[in-house]
This record gives C-alpha cells, sequence and structure tokens, in this order.
C-alpha cells in the first residue's frame, strides 16, 4: 500500500508530501490544477522515462519519492530480497533529475536501475487510464488481460520455454542440412586443412622452445668467445684474475680484522664474495661445456620455424594460436563427419519438443476457455450495473490445428460484445458508440482489477464519457475494489468522489510570479464543498450544497448498510 508521496521541485510543485490511507481515496480538482502532475511523478518513481523538462524553473533537480507498506506482500518482499534491498515491512522508491537530464533510481536508499523500478513498480501498484479502451482493441491486451486474470504466468512459462528449445532445435536442424553442397565443401576443406597441421603436430610449449634453442644456436659464437673471456679475468689469469685479486684483499682485511674488530664485518662481505664468485665461475663453465656450434641443428629449427610461421600466415593467426586452432577445426570436422548421427538426434528432439508444446498449448488453452467463461459472466454483470441492460460480453478462445506455434501458444483470443438484446456478440473493435465503449472498458477494468493481485489500484478519470445514476455505479464498483485493498481514483464526477471512503483536493495556487500546486486531505464540511463545487461550478448555493450532503450522506449509508451485512 502506498503510504506517502514526497515531491520537491517537480513541474510546477516546489514541494509537497501526501499521506494516503486504505480504501478508496477520490483526488478532485478544477482541470490543470495538477492532478496528471501527480500522477507523472508516480509514474516517474514506477520506471517511466524521465524528461529534464520536467524539473521545475529555476530549480537544479526534481526529487521524488514514495513509501510503501509491503508487510502482507510476500511477492514483493520475495523480489526485494532476490535484490538483497529488503528492508522490515516497509520500501521506498526515489527517482532524481537533473536539469542536464540525468536521472538516478533509489530503492530503500540504493542506487539501482530505472528497469529495477519498473520490475518492482509492476508489483506495487496498477494504473488505469482514461483512454483503456484504445489499448484494449489491440489483441495482444485482450490475451494479457485474460491471461492475468486466470494467473495463467506458470503455464505461459512453461509454454515458453518449450517453444523457445523447439526453436532452437528447428534453428539447428536447419542449419546442419542447409545447403547439403556448401556442407560437402566445407568438409573436404576441413579435412585438408586437419591434415596440414597434423602433419605440423605442433607441441603447446614447442614453439617457445623452438624460439629459445634457435636464439642460443644462432648467438652460439658470441656467448662462447664471451663465456671463455669472462672465466679468464674472473678465475683463470693467476695474476689479475678477480679471484685472486679478491682473495688477496680478503686476507689482507682479515689481518687488520684481528687488530680492529671493525673490520670483521668487511671480512665476512669479501669472504661471502669468494663464495658467489666461485659459484658463478662454476656455472660458466658448465654453461660452456654443454655449448658448441651446430650449424646442422641451427638449419633444421630455421625450417621448421620457418614452416609454423608459414602455415600460421595461411590461417591468418598467430603462431601460438595454430594448436588450439587445430583443435577447434578437428571439433568441427568430426560434427560434420557425424552430422548424420545428429541429424537423428536433432530431429527426435524437435519432435519430442513439438509434442511437449502441443500438450502444453493444450493445457493452456483449456485454461483460457475456463477464465474466458467466467471473465465474460463478470463483466456482463458489471455492464448491467453500468446501464447496458442486456449487454453481454464474451471472449472467444478459438485455436487452429495448422495454427502456427508461439511462445504465447496457438490460441486467437477476440472479446466481443452485445451492447442490446438481440444483438449477436461483434468483435470489440466494432462498437460503434463510444460511450458504450468507455463503459464496456470500464467494466472490464474493474473485473480485471478485482482479481489483480495488486495492492495499489489508480484509476484516471476512467469514469469519462458516463454521468448520472451510472456514474455513482462506477463509484460504488470503485469503492467495493476499496474493501481489500488500496484505490486512488482521480475523478471529475461528484457521484463518483462522493463514494470515496477519503478525499483528496488538489488546486493550484498563483503568486506574482510563481504557481504551485497544493494538495489537503477534505473534511466532512470541506468536501461538501468540494462535491457543490463538481456538481454547480463556479456559483454554489445553497441548493447545491444541500445535493452535495445529500448525496455524501447516501454514500456513507450505503457504506454502513453493506457493512452490517
Amino acid at each position: 500500500m502506498l503510504l506517502s508521496l514526497h515531491i520537491r521541485d517537480f513541474a510546477i510543485i516546489d514541494a509537497l508530501e501526501i499521506e494516503f490511507d486504505n480504501g478508496m481515496t477520490a483526488l478532485t480538482g478544477e482541470t490543470g490544477a495538477g492532478k496528471s502532475i501527480l500522477l507523472g511523478a508516480l509514474g516517474l518513481l514506477l520506471g517511466d522515462r524521465a524528461d529534464a523538462a520536467s524539473v521545475r524553473h529555476g530549480c537544479a533537480r526534481a526529487e521524488i519519492s514514495a513509501l510503501f507498506d509491503v508487510a502482507g506482500l510476500p511477492a514483493v518482499q520475495d523480489w526485494l530480497a532476490e535484490q538483497a534491498l529488503e528492508q522490515d515491512g516497509e520500501c521506498q522508491l526515489r527517482r532524481s533529475i537533473a536539469r542536464e537530464g540525468r536521472s538516478r533510481a533509489y530503492i530503500n536508499g540504493t542506487p539501482v536501475p530505472v528497469q529495477s523500478l519498473r520490475e518492482l513498480g509492476e508489483r506495487l501498484v496498477d494504473i488505469h487510464g482514461q483512454h483503456e479502451h484504445q489499448s484494449l482493441m489491440r489483441p495482444a491486451v485482450q490475451r494479457q488481460l485474460l491471461d492475468a486474470h486466470g494467473d495463467h504466468a506458470a503455464l505461459l512459462a512453461e509454454l515458453a520455454d518449450t517453444f523457445s528449445r523447439w526453436q532452437q532445435a528447428c534453428a539447428d536442424i536447419e542449419a546442419l542440412t542447409g545447403g547439403e553442397q556448401d556442407r560437402d565443401t566445407r568438409l573436404e576443406f576441413l579435412r585438408f586443412q586437419c591434415r596440414e597441421l597434423d602433419e605440423l603436430a605442433l607441441g603447446e610449449d614447442e614453439l617457445r622452445e623452438l624460439h629459445e634453442e634457435h636464439g642460443r644456436l644462432a648467438n652460439a659464437g658470441t656467448l662462447i668467445e664471451t663465456c671463455e673471456r669472462c672465466l679468464a679475468q674472473l678465475y683463470d689469469d693467476d695474476a689479475h684474475a678477480a679471484q685472486a685479486v679478491i682473495a688477496r684483499s680478503q686476507a689482507e682485511v682479515a689481518g687488520l680484522a684481528a687488530i680492529d674488530p671493525a673490520l670483521a664485518g668487511a671480512s665476512e662481505c669479501l669472504d661471502d664474495a669468494l663464495v658467489q664468485l666461485q659459484e658463478a665461475v662454476d656455472a660458466l663453465r658448465h654453461y660452456r661445456q654443454r655449448l658448441e656450434l651446430d650449424p646442422d641443428r641451427l638449419a633444421w629449427l630455421e625450417q621448421r620455424l620457418e614452416q609454423i610461421h608459414d602455415l600460421a600466415r595461411k590461417h591468418r593467426v598467430e603462431a601460438e594460436a595454430l594448436p588450439a586452432l587445430h583443435r577447434r577445426l578437428g571439433e568441427e570436422l568430426a560434427a560434420l563427419e557425424h552430422a548424420d548421427e545428429r541429424l537423428d538426434q536433432l530431429t527426435a528432439e524437435r519432435d519430442r519438443l513439438r509434442a511437449d508444446y502441443d500438450t502444453r498449448a493444450q493445457r493452456l488453452h483449456r485454461a483460457r476457455r475456463k477464465t474466458a467463461g467466467a471473465f465474460g459472466k463478470a463483466v456482463t454483470a458489471a455492464m448491467q450495473d453500468l446501464g447496458m441492460e442486456g449487454g453481454r460480453f464474451e471472449i472467444a478462445v478459438e485455436t487452429r490445428d495448422d495454427a502456427a506455434p508461439t511462445a504465447q501458444g496457438t490460441d486467437r483470443i477476440e472479446y466481443r460484445v452485445s451492447a442490446n438484446p438481440g444483438q449477436p456478440p461483434m468483435a470489440l473493435t466494432r462498437v460503434a458508440s463510444g460511450g458504450e465503449l468507455s463503459r464496456i472498458s470500464l467494466a472490464i477494468q474493474v473485473i480485471a482489477a478485482r482479481n489483480a493481485r495488486i495492492p495499489t489500484l489508480i484509476f484516471d478519470e476512467v469514469d469519462a464519457g458516463v454521468g448520472g445514476a451510472t456514474a455513482e455505479t462506477v463509484g460504488r464498483l470503485l469503492r467495493t475494489l476499496g474493501k481489500d485493498r488500496q484505490v486512488l481514483c482521480v475523478t471529475h464526477l461528484p457521484q463518483v468522489a462522493a463514494q470515496a471512503h477519503h478525499h483528496l483536493q488538489v488546486s493550484k495556487l498563483k503568486g506574482d510570479q510563481t504557481t504551485r500546486t497544493r494538495v489537503r486531505a477534505l473534511g466532512d464540511d470541506e468536501r461538501v464543498e468540494e462535491i457543490a463545487r463538481m456538481l454547480g461550478g463556479r456559483r454554489i448555493t445553497a441548493q447545491t450544497r444541500e445535493h452535495a450532503a445529500e448525496m455524501l450522506r447516501l454514500a456513507s449509508a450505503v457504506k454502513k448498510k453493506r457493512g452490517r451485512r
């Protein structure tokens, strides 16, 4: 349930805070007072696209937030828990729109993508607009309403998953069988490529090892000459070798350390230097003994490397990638060589999935027909209440054996209406009267909302095109919806507003330089004045006030009478 709405610097609203109650709440006010602005702000919290032009003139950003009570909403709590956004019993949505066009969204203080607001908003609020009858003409909308009313989500999800896997199997078969000649050409080419790579037989680390050995043999002369010169400088030249010089220095420093212990550290360092020097000499000798010129081996290495790099250029890959390419081409070759076996497997899988799809589609078809009957009767009853005596509403759910599979099944769903007794039901798209269409649309919306699990329903002037006793009935229907959920109704009809449990008045205050929107909860006397304004316009008489008070008394009496039942 929506607990409160906070708006700052949005459109003509500077700062506004509204608290909401459960039951039915009417929002009324002059045209242009800002009722649509309130719904626009709420729409932004539910994930609508932001527009920088909605930021109040002269302000840097608009801030909108709403607090919801989600304590009794397990679906909402589960979603919040999955997103790690849960908070005890309450949920805050917030949206910030900057003058430069940037928009930020938050759930319980955590930054989230706008898509997250949409997903959560679908579980919190359901908005019915005054032009809903236009969308009702679309077959997809008719199907969605029927499925939502029948709670077919699980059946649809299973069917869509089966359809997706069946589609993939069909695509795999097409890829495997499409162009037999092309497949044979590809098969022959793969065999040729794999033979070349088989003959090359390049190991995983072979290229690195070849480069290292080639570098060593190609520079063997320089390596030998330098090693021998270093050995002579370090050890072999008895008088001037580094080893002899360090040994003499070490002996002298050791003698001095006997006189002054402060030189003991220097003596130890020279000892260590002699040890490390000997280790270096041993390593150089060992390396030199293994190193020799080998022109034949060098020639073979160069030929091998040239062969590898030539084949890499041919395949347009780096030489290091040849082993991976060899594996990939081998796997593709094996798959093509066993294509017939794979085709048999895919064909069996496709047929199995199609049979599974048909079974699930029939299950959904039966569920839709059952729901269509109950939905049709409920809407028909609502039509009688809305002044369409003798009118009838039906939902045709038809399927053909040759219908192409879709993720939503194979059914053709059509809403049909008979506005008057004795007339056969016709497609909703052929209903001529705008007034009739508005009332039929309202009946459908009310019945659809009655079965919805959304805690807050918003009706934005859905009563347009009706009046008199029918308008009073609309109000009673909306009030009935408000018995077990929150209903917010934007209306210009006094008959509807009088039926509400609570009443909010939206007004526009004009100053010398600014225009502001104000929303206030009305008490009993204030409700009389507002209903009277809606009845009589600018000129309100005592008779108009009495009429307004009588409407409120009658609505209250009906509530109490029904409450005792």
